[in-house]
């Protein structure tokens, strides 16, 4: 997918890019090309691939949530995807860009600094440990092909506000799903939202799930990461 298609693509769903937003997105897919070439940030090699399956599928998440002065956190997020690319689409939002991977984050902090993207922070520290140290503190997670839906949900949903929401995209989540039903209800969260969709250029198919909260999360969650792995949450009638 080529810029010109991809600024098509994205008028469909809505969205208008500045000139400056267009320059920036440029400058950003050539640094990760760039910095990819020494540091593995991502298996894609090609400008084409990164406004398909990066820049464009980080923005179908409009397909779910209008974003305008929310205070999003992005879990595991890589080399910026969703979180910079909604920090530079929608500036009136706040953006944290969570991760545990240094050279991740090291590479995010550059990007920033020399793009000059003032609504983005990166974070480097451990989803759990964060997001106990901050209950309620965000309008909007999200999170793009990270950990099993009910793992993720325990590590993240305490740091989300009340009546915010939880965005997950996967390739497929039917079976997730099923099996974080009880993880769903036990953090007293509910779901709100689901859309499925194919890629352009066969590029795969996508899930998008939003989760709502509707209650305060016992402040047992979330428990130690290990102990998530182990036991992920089930009632204990199931």
């Amino acid at each position: 997918m080529n810029e010109e298609t991809f600024l098509k693509l994205i008028s469909e769903l809505g969205i208008q890019l500045s000139e400056k937003q267009r320059e920036t997105l440029k400058k950003y897919s050539e640094k990760l090309l760039n910095y990819n070439k020494h540091t593995n940030l991502t298996a894609i090699k090609t400008i084409e691939e990164v406004y398909l399956k990066h820049f464009y599928d980080s923005l179908t998440l409009i397909k779910i949530k209008n974003f305008s002065n929310e205070k999003i956190l992005d879990i595991g997020t890589g080399a910026g995807f969703p979180g910079l690319v909604l920090a530079i689409v929608f500036p009136n939002t706040e953006v944290y860009l969570l991760d545990s991977n240094h050279k991740k984050i090291d590479f995010l902090k550059e990007t920033i600094e020399e793009l000059e993207i003032k609504n983005a922070v990166t974070i480097y520290e451990r989803a759990e440990e964060h997001t106990r140290k901050n209950p309620e503190t965000y309008d909007v997670i999200t999170t793009r092909a990270v950990k099993e839906l009910r793992i993720i949900l325990e590590i993240s949903f305490v740091s989300l506000k009340i009546n915010g929401s939880f965005l997950a995209m996967k390739s497929s989540l039917e079976e997730e799903l099923d099996n974080a039903k009880d993880a769903i209800d036990m953090l007293k969260g509910k779901i709100n939202a689901k859309k499925e969709f194919d890629l352009p250029n066969a590029a795969g198919k996508r899930t998008i799930l939003e989760i709502i909260k509707l209650a305060s999360t016992n402040k047992i969650y979330p428990r130690p990461y290990n102990n998530i792995l182990k036991k992920p949450l089930k009632k204990k009638n199931n």
